[in-house]
């Protein structure tokens, strides 16, 4: 890691506003404890409101920011990267934002940053059932689960049995080839995952209140207890 971007990693962590040990930093960091002392005598000699010393810890005053676009060359590449997998596999709405984002992104970058950022070899296609009525059917479920809104979807499973579902949607998964809905079924009682690509409309059932075991952290609690369960074992039935 170069310099600066371990001076810049050590604000962000100071941020925080925990008292932070400079072995803490080190571990996090991984350099050694004494690299910090001379890092942290840097960034204090630089004007950084850090109070502290060694053998008790650091702590960054209140009121102190940074500027909000300060990336390391691996951020850019993972914001890159990511914003182009929206571009190809998100919804209508995530593509505009994803869009905007990068537009934001390289336009206040120094020159250096802005060239590796347009280098990246990261690249995604989307597949021949990314149509723009599932990109829009992604943004319609995602704002869903945001307001808590029940949802009644016309679903065709694996075996071509169409079937009629209201569901309480706690979230969105994509796993490659397709996107999933995960939702408390009313009809079933239980948790299942609906392939949106199988899903042939869905029209607002109205607002829910959050009940005892039908949370988002439920849904995984019922995924652990299942040990690794295989995605298309829990699909819809």
């Amino acid at each position: 890691m170069r310099r600066t971007d371990r001076l810049f990693q050590i604000v962000q962590l100071l941020r925080s506003g925990k008292l932070l040990t400079a072995r803490h930093l080190a571990e996090a960091l991984e350099v050694s404890e004494r690299t910090i002392y001379r890092d942290i005598g840097h960034l204090v000699g630089s004007g950084l409101p850090i109070d502290g010393e060694a053998g008790l810890g650091y702590l960054m005053r209140a009121g102190y920011d940074l500027p909000p676009l300060m990336f390391t060359t691996e951020e850019i590449v993972a914001l890159t990267a990511g914003a182009r997998m929206i571009q190809a596999w998100g919804g209508t709405a995530m593509v505009k934002g994803a869009e905007q984002a990068l537009d934001k992104i390289t336009s206040v970058l120094p020159e250096p940053a802005r060239r590796r950022a347009e280098a990246v070899a990261i690249h995604a296609m989307p597949r021949a059932n990314m149509t723009e009525a599932l990109r829009r059917t992604i943004d319609q479920l995602e704002a869903a689960v945001t307001s808590r809104e029940r949802i009644t979807i016309a679903y065709t499973d694996e075996a071509g049995q169409q079937t009629t579902r209201t569901v309480r949607p706690v979230g969105l998964w994509y796993w490659g080839p397709v996107w999933t809905l995960v939702g408390w079924c009313e009809l079933r009682r239980d948790f299942r995952m609906f392939r949106l690509d199988r899903i042939g409309s869905a029209e607002s059932a109205g607002a829910f209140l959050p009940e005892p075991g039908q949370s988002l952290q439920d849904f995984y609690a019922q995924q652990l207890a299942q040990r690794g369960c295989d995605p298309d074992q829990t699909g819809a039935r």
